[in-house]
């Protein structure tokens, strides 16, 4: 890209993001913005960033582009909705949430932006958790209480936490070497959910099934899968095969909804073999 268009790119960026801080803060303008919009705080809004955030994996997962493009857009709206709010407060904008980023990325990337500071990705990841001890000292948190599972975020998805935790865990060593190993835990837990189900006890059963997606989730970790992907892809693959019965079920001239169990079943593998021919 030459200089003169690297600088038109450059200025469209910068046109088009005061655009939007400008849309923004007239939504929230209490003389003639958009009452919806006044009435949100930071833990209303929240969720919807959550729901924006897997709309850009949704589009990224179907390898849409234009949807892509569009998702990012609500997600990106987000962040301006929250710094407008934090503005609002006087507690920071949307120019300090971009400097802080900048700061941070180059400040954990010394590989990148200083010279002479060559490192392979897995020294990388080494250097990383000690720029970030650092930075937990700099903000005065103790070291003698910092922990390696420091910084994984309570909100986060359960099954993506899960895989966060374990990660933070295998940096420091607390890590299965081989997936065999895995497999018998597995089978460890799948006989305590066992041995749960037939205590009856509501709270133990929940516990111990806990521990088996844990487990499971490790598993997906070690294979290098991502268990959040997996199981959206396991869920897609149901909703498919679940609506192929359905249809299935009507050009037949059947009601799905009564038939019985042994049917549905019946009808589950006759989709199946569909989709191997």
């Amino acid at each position: 890209m030459s200089d003169i268009a690297l600088k038109d790119e450059k200025l469209r960026i910068a046109e088009n993001m005061q655009r939007l801080v400008d849309i923004m803060a007239q939504l929230r303008n209490p003389e003639g913005g958009c009452p919806w919009d006044l009435e949100q705080d930071f833990s209303t809004i929240a969720p919807y960033t959550i729901e924006e955030a897997y709309e850009v994996a949704d589009a990224i997962e179907r390898n849409d582009m234009s949807d892509l493009r569009e998702e990012l857009g609500d997600l990106l709206f987000q962040v301006i909705f929250h710094s407008q709010m934090a503005q609002e407060a006087g507690a920071f904008d949307v120019a300090d949430v971009a400097e802080a980023i900048c700061e941070k990325m180059v400040r954990r990337h010394p590989h990148v932006f200083d010279q002479g500071d060559d490192r392979s990705a897995e020294e990388q990841t080494v250097a990383w958790e000690a720029v970030k001890a650092a930075e937990r000292a700099a903000k005065g948190i103790p070291e003698a209480k910092a922990s390696a599972l420091d910084g994984v975020a309570l909100s986060l998805p359960a099954l993506l936490r899960a895989e966060k935790l374990q990660k933070r865990a295998a940096r420091v060593g607390f890590d299965w070497t081989d997936p065999a190993h895995i497999f018998l835990k597995l089978d460890e837990e799948a006989d305590e959910v066992r041995e749960a189900i037939a205590s009856g006890e509501a709270e133990k059963i929940e516990d111990e099934i806990g521990d088996l997606l844990f487990v499971a989730a490790n598993l997906a970790r070690r294979m290098k899968i991502d268990p959040e992907v997996a199981l959206r892809r396991a869920n897609g693959k149901f909703e498919r095969r679940f609506r192929a019965m359905e249809a299935l079920a009507e050009k037949n001239g059947q009601d799905f909804t009564k038939l019985n169990i042994e049917a549905q079943e019946a009808l589950w593998q006759d989709v199946k073999r569909l989709e191997r021919e």
